[in-house]
């Protein structure tokens, strides 16, 4: 990924025990801040990562004059669990190195994440979290896990529950790179490059949309065909990612559900009612995996619930920084309104 260690903070978490009851021992979150925290301690906004994301790539929601802006906010962008700079299968010791890493759901990377803000940081209240794909998972899960905390939640292109059809995408990009005879269950002692290689392009498949395929419009990314745009996520696969570190958080998606967990024990539509923040839903119609029918389920229990469909040809992708400057129009619109 080529992160500089000194371009992000670490929080020792110590031995931390886990939802399933397994213990991650000398667990660790990476963070970055940016703003300075005012006197009321209530101009939090919280950013956690999504899938084959980093704080670095966080850095595309926010900015001067933009709706949330480091000049008036304190941003705090947290690395998941799996990413690579938190703990991760590739960088934990034994007996949780590789495939030895424990499932960890997105409860657990919300309880933590509680106590970097609250322990270490000094914030008691969230004026917002927000972000994009599993991110925005993990914005359902503040909401409902610390109701009382955060006045605001904008997921955008997720979901508050992994759906059935979401779940059976991941089986396919996961056996994509298991089949890979060097992955050996996970003891590879070197990449297993053509599983990386076959897991990026089965990804490509459902990233964009029909219509950005059909339209071409992989050439404004620079890109002359569709192979070029497939060679290219091959070896952003290869370069940026541990085989092991992707199928950690890949479970920690299909695992998604705020629900899950003691405190409302799988009852999805009571998690939902007990979010107290004002919530914008943003959904992009030609998304192939978090589907826009999921959110309008999920807002008829929120309380508060706004959605706000957007229509784009590159799918998933809309929101990725610079692919849609609508969607980023949009998302910043919405963010002023909670803001606001």
């Amino acid at each position: 990924m080529n992160i500089k260690m000194n371009d992000y903070e670490i929080f020792d978490l110590g031995d931390i025990k886990l939802l399933s009851g397994k213990v991650l021992e000398s667990a660790k979150l990476a963070y970055k801040t940016y703003g300075t925290l005012n006197a009321n301690c209530d101009n939090v906004v919280l950013l956690p990562t999504f899938y084959t994301g980093t704080h670095k790539r966080n850095e595309g929601f926010f900015g001067s004059g933009r709706a949330i802006d480091p000049n008036t906010h304190f941003i705090v962008s947290i690395n998941m669990f799996g990413n690579g700079l938190s703990s991760s299968p590739s960088n934990t010791p034994s007996p949780h190195d590789g495939p030895h890493f424990p499932l960890i759901t997105l409860w657990d990377n919300v309880a933590c994440q509680h106590r970097l803000l609250t322990e270490h940081l000094g914030v008691k209240h969230i004026a917002l979290v927000t972000g994009w794909s599993m991110a925005g998972c993990q914005a359902y899960q503040w909401g409902a896990q610390f109701p009382d905390m955060v006045n605001a939640i904008l997921p955008f292109c997720s979901s508050a529950k992994t759906s059935p059809h979401n779940f059976v995408f991941l089986e396919g990009v996961k056996s994509a790179l298991c089949a890979d005879q060097n992955w050996t269950d996970g003891h590879y002692s070197s990449p297993p490059i053509k599983g990386l290689k076959a897991f990026a392009r089965v990804y490509a498949g459902w990233a964009f949309s029909q219509t950005f395929y059909r339209k071409e419009l992989y050439k404004r990314l620079g890109f002359n065909t569709i192979e070029d745009l497939l060679v290219d996520w091959e070896n952003d696969h290869i370069k940026n990612w541990d085989a092991n570190d992707l199928l950690a958080k890949l479970a920690t998606w299909q695992a998604n559900d705020i629900s899950f967990g003691p405190k409302y024990e799988n009852n999805i539509q009571k998690a939902l009612r007990s979010i107290r923040a004002r919530t914008i839903l943003i959904s992009c119609t030609q998304d192939l995996y978090f589907r826009p029918e999921d959110n309008l389920i999920e807002a008829q229990h929120i309380p508060n619930a706004e959605i706000r469909p957007y229509d784009s040809p590159w799918g998933h992708c809309a929101a990725n920084p610079g692919n849609d400057h609508g969607f980023e129009v949009e998302l910043d619109k919405g963010i002023k309104d909670l803001l606001n």
